[in-house]
């Protein structure tokens, strides 16, 4: 099993930014890929940013792209998702996720793809 953590959101301003965390734990040596997925209020679960835990390659969803940048600390579990020039649109509950098949062999923006959650961190963006 693989526990993962969320931190770092808040309440801030439109143009600021924000980092969250996602530390692993458990059996981290499983893990291939790591993703962060939103949901906002009445809204459904939505593709955010995903990244290799090996090699570094990340992928984002288009209403990020530019804006927020994925990154890991292989030898703390941890990754990273730095969000700039937030908007009131990014509001959302952020959650990490992780599954333990190769980048690539699955689309990595798909909820069903990954097997381990947090618990989600609340995010909010006022304009």
């Amino acid at each position: 099993q693989v526990q993962l953590v969320e931190s770092g959101g808040g309440l801030v301003q439109a143009g600021d930014s924000l980092r969250l965390s996602c530390a692993a734990s458990g059996r981290t040596f499983n893990i291939r890929v790591m993703g962060w997925f939103r949901q906002a209020p009445g809204k459904e679960r939505e593709f955010v940013a995903a990244i290799s835990w090996t090699g570094g390659s990340a992928v984002y969803a288009d209403s990020v792209k530019g804006r927020f940048t994925h990154s890991r600390d292989s030898a703390k579990n941890t990754v990273y998702l730095q969000m700039n020039s937030l908007k009131p649109e990014d509001t959302a509950v952020y959650y990490c996720a992780a599954h333990d098949r190769p980048w690539g062999r699955l689309s990595d923006s798909v909820l069903s793809d990954y097997d381990y959650w947090g618990q989600g961190t609340q995010v909010t963006v006022s304009s």
